[in-house]
C-alpha cells in the first residue's frame, strides 16, 4: 500500500467584485479555486466545518448569498493520509519526464479513486508508475491528476509529478491556453459544418448524478466541427473546449438535440433500437497542446482515432449501406 504525498495546510483571501454579487458562497469559491479542482461536495465540507470566514467570522452555510466588498478567507487544511492501492496496470505513456506525464487513458477506467471505488484507476495505475512522484495538491484521491475524463472516454490526460507543474499546468487551462480536442459520433442532422454551444452548466436539479443546462449555471462554451456523415443520421465531431465542466461535451450536444452515441447519462438509448453494442459515450480526447512548466517549449500530443469509435461507424455506415438496399 502506498500514500500519495500530504500537502500542507493553505490559506486563500478572496474579495468580492462587483460581477459577484449575489452568487452564492460555495459556487464563488468552486469559481475562485478553480485551479485546485476541488469538488463542490469538499467545498461545501469546508464551510460547514468552519473552514471559511466572511468578513471575518465563520460562515457555515454554502447557500450564503455575497455582496459586492466581501472579504473571504479559506483555509484548505492539511489532507490526512488515505492509503491507496499501487497497482501494476499496463499504461500508454504518450510522453514522460521529471515535471509531468502525458498518459492515454482506455475507455472503462476511472481517472482517480471514489469513496466506493478504490481500485483499477489511472491514480493506481500511476502509483506502481511513479511511486512517490505526482503531485499532492488535489489531496489523496487525486496525486497527480490536473483534469480528469470520464469513466467511459479515452484519451490523453496531463499528469504532474511536481506542485510547481500542478499549478502551472492548471492555471493555463483556467486561462484557456491550454488545448483539448475531443472526436465523437453525435446523433441527428446538423444543419452547418461547424459551431458553438455556449450555455452554462450545473448539478442537474431533478437527479443529483446528472449535469444540465441551467441559468445559474458555470459559464460553458463547446465548439463542434462536422467531420463526416452518415445519412444525416449521424455525425462524426471534431470538439474543443474552453471550459472544462463536468460532462461539458455529454451535455452541450445533447442539450441541441445531438447527443453523443452510446451516452448512457445523455443519450437517447438509441444504441439499444439498432442493436449497437457500445462501451458507453463514444468521445476520445485525441489531441492535447499546453505549455511545458520548465522548459516553457509549446508541446502538442495527438493519438491516432480510437479503434472503437471506428468500429461503430464502419458498422453504422454497413448498416445505413443495407437499409438503403
Amino acid at each position: 500500500m502506498m500514500s500519495p504525498p500530504v500537502p500542507a495546510e493553505t490559506r486563500h483571501q478572496l474579495l468580492v467584485g462587483e460581477d459577484d454579487q449575489g452568487e452564492r458562497l460555495d459556487k464563488f469559491l468552486a469559481t475562485e479555486l478553480e485551479e485546485f479542482t476541488l469538488s463542490r461536495e469538499r467545498l461545501q465540507g469546508l464551510i460547514k466545518n468552519g473552514q471559511v470566514l466572511l468578513n471575518q467570522k465563520s460562515e457555515t452555510k454554502p447557500s450564503t448569498r455575497l455582496k459586492e466588498g466581501d472579504t473571504i478567507e479559506v483555509t484548505i487544511p492539511e489532507a490526512q493520509p488515505i492509503p491507496l492501492e499501487a497497482e501494476l496496470i499496463p499504461l500508454e505513456i504518450i510522453y514522460e519526464d521529471r515535471d509531468l506525464l502525458v498518459v492515454n487513458k482506455p475507455s472503462g477506467m476511472l481517472t482517480h479513486p471514489t469513496g466506493r471505488e478504490r481500485i483499477g484507476t489511472l491514480v493506481n495505475a500511476l502509483l506502481a508508475h511513479c511511486g512517490d512522484s505526482l503531485s499532492g495538491i488535489n489531496g489523496m484521491i487525486r496525486p497527480g491528476i490536473v483534469h480528469r475524463l470520464d469513466r467511459e472516454t479515452s484519451g490523453l490526460l496531463m499528469v504532474a509529478k511536481t506542485d510547481p507543474a500542478h499549478f502551472h499546468l492548471s492555471a493555463q487551462l483556467k486561462e484557456k491556453t491550454a488545448r483539448r480536442n475531443y472526436r465523437a459520433i453525435a446523433q441527428g442532422q446538423f444543419k452547418t459544418e461547424q459551431g458553438t454551444v455556449d450555455a452554462p452548466i450545473g448539478r442537474n436539479p431533478k437527479n443529483r448524478d446528472k449535469m444540465a443546462v441551467i441559468p445559474d449555471g458555470r459559464a460553458a462554451v463547446t465548439h463542434w466541427k462536422v467531420l463526416d456523415r452518415l445519412d444525416d443520421k449521424f455525425a462524426l465531431l471534431e470538439l474543443s473546449l474552453e471550459t472544462g465542466r463536468t460532462h461539458q461535451i455529454r451535455v452541450h450536444m445533447a442539450h441541441i438535440g445531438h447527443p453523443l452515441l452510446g451516452d448512457p447519462l445523455y443519450g437517447s438509448g438509441l444504441e439499444k433500437i439498432l442493436k449497437l453494442k457500445t462501451q458507453g459515450q463514444l468521445l476520445q480526447a485525441f489531441r492535447l497542446s499546453f505549455t511545458h512548466p520548465s522548459t516553457h517549449e509549446r508541446l502538442t500530443f495527438e493519438i491516432p482515432q480510437d479503434p472503437e469509435i471506428t468500429r461503430v461507424w464502419h458498422w453504422l455506415a454497413e448498416d445505413s449501406t443495407l437499409q438503403s438496399n
